[in-house]
């Protein structure tokens, strides 16, 4: 596991202040796939994520890290980009974006760090090993000859049955990664199981099974509406989430302390009595018939 490498910045008090776009219908979905993977010995291999901007996605799939397995991410932070068209993108979309803040969220909620590549999410492959990886989220450039190669790389570092999800893949100012995404089911054998308002859910194992037992679970789930129509020659379950009701979110290691209670407001003084007159006075406060 990585180490911390810089000064500290301010821990988040929850998962909540952690910045970043991660909504309830996928953290369901993150959940569900996952605690699958722990039900099936077969399904075994490290984590991967590609792209972590401040850190919600991690730090959530960092909970379902089994013993003898690793956690990597890969992102840029602060480096330079590699071209200027992805250089673009990230002062357009990241300008605030540092491994610093990344750190310290992470630490707020696990021990350890993951193992950190800073860098190019095209070096990947030739850092981790072939069919290691159980579970891979692509969530890095959106640009389509990035996001290409970052499908081909989830290909080959994905292990028998491994389940792949890709961000923003219909996002209207994304057309990259719908390209990408719909390239690699027409020609790179992606099998898609699921898809959300932001994501996609595939593999490149057999998807029927998984598909059956999603199936079973979001006929259980009345805060999200599903339906399923045939696309690409396969079922493709398609899921709205909008009342969707996200899991119990990631604990910090160390909560915030309560909130002293506010001071109590000192009691309103009753507003002095009138003086009375001197005929008041002199007839001792007797009402007058």
């Amino acid at each position: 596991m990585s180490q911390t490498t810089s000064a500290p910045v301010a821990s988040p008090a929850g998962f909540s202040d952690v910045k970043g776009w991660f909504w309830p219908a996928d953290q369901l979905l993150f959940d569900w796939f996952l605690k699958r993977q722990d039900r099936a010995p077969e399904h075994s291999g490290d984590l991967l994520e590609l792209g972590a901007y401040l850190g919600k996605s991690a730090i959530f799939i960092g909970g379902y890290l089994r013993p003898g397995e690793e956690f990597t991410v890969c992102d840029l932070f602060d480096s330079p980009a590699p071209d200027d068209p992805n250089g673009a993108e990230m002062d357009k979309s990241y300008s605030t974006l540092t491994r610093r803040a990344f750190e310290a969220n992470y630490l707020a909620f696990h021990e350890d760090l993951p193992t950190i590549v800073q860098a190019p999410t095209s070096v990947i492959a030739s850092r981790l090993k072939a069919d290691s990886c159980r579970f891979i989220h692509v969530d890095a450039s959106h640009l389509y000859e990035h996001v290409h190669g970052d499908i081909e790389a989830a290909r080959e570092l994905a292990a028998p049955g491994a389940i792949v999800a890709f961000d923003d893949f219909r996002a209207e100012h994304c057309p990259g990664v719908a390209a990408a995404v719909w390239g690699a089911v027409a020609t790179m054998e992606l099998k898609l199981i699921c898809i959300t308002g932001t994501k996609a859910y595939g593999t490149w194992g057999d998807a029927e099974p998984v598909r059956a037992e999603l199936l079973d679970w979001l006929k259980s789930r009345t805060d999200l509406w599903h339906g399923v129509e045939e696309v690409a020659g396969a079922p493709l379950i398609r899921i709205n989430g909008k009342k969707a009701q996200a899991p119990t979110p990631p604990q910090p290691l160390r909560p915030a302390p309560p909130k002293a209670p506010a001071e109590a407001e000192p009691a309103a003084q009753a507003p002095p009595a009138p003086a009375r007159g001197l005929l008041a006075r002199a007839l001792g406060g007797r009402r007058r018939g």
